[in-house]
């Protein structure tokens, strides 16, 4: 997801980005709901967009790509809360992702990695392995694009067979192919002596 450039964002090592971004998801997430945090929130992050030059067509492709997760969130709490409540809860997780797109897309996969591996190396004395979990990291930063890619393909073969816009239709083989998936990364990893 990263895009090259040369704005403030862009040169600010990855440390620091994950760290504030780590600590407005708690502040929006323990902060008690209010109009005026969702939308300084709201703001903080077309702010960021801006400064780091990819603006509004890509905080929107972003957007367009939560459409689902927006969806699969608002309508069962929806019926369990009120519409008001469940719109707070579904704007603090879509501003806090796109707060995470934002890094992303400002930062190196491996700059993000070895700044996940640097923070865990005081671990290492308790029996943790820094370079283990960087390298989980990187495999779930680096699938999440390819599941987005599946699901693509899942919508465009249905679309072309002209089956109807269906859930269960939509995620059974995007399931499959997510599993597949994960079966053909394992294997991978084993045949590189990496259990």
């Amino acid at each position: 997801m990263y895009r090259p450039g040369g704005g403030l964002l862009h040169r600010t090592p990855a440390g620091p980005k994950l760290l504030t971004v780590m600590a407005l998801a708690l502040a929006i997430s323990l902060a008690p709901a209010s109009p005026w945090l969702l939308a300084g929130a709201a703001a903080l992050v077309l702010g960021g967009y801006l400064l780091t030059g990819l603006g509004l067509p890509e905080l929107g492709r972003q957007l367009w790509g939560l459409r689902w997760l927006v969806l699969v969130m608002l309508v069962p709490q929806a019926v369990f809360l009120s519409l008001p409540a469940a719109a707070v809860n579904v704007t603090r997780v879509v501003v806090v992702v796109l707060l995470a797109a934002l890094v992303t897309l400002t930062t190196r996969t491996e700059d993000l990695i070895d700044a996940i591996a640097r923070a865990l190396g005081p671990l290492r004395r308790f029996g943790v392995n820094p370079n283990r979990i960087a390298l989980m990291l990187s495999m779930t930063i680096t699938t999440v694009p390819v599941i987005a890619g599946f699901a693509t393909q899942v919508r465009e073969a249905q679309r072309a067979r002209g089956v109807p816009v269906q859930p269960l239709a939509f995620v059974v083989p995007l399931l499959v192919m997510a599993l597949k998936h994960s079966d053909d990364l394992a294997d991978a990893l084993t045949a590189r002596g990496i259990d």
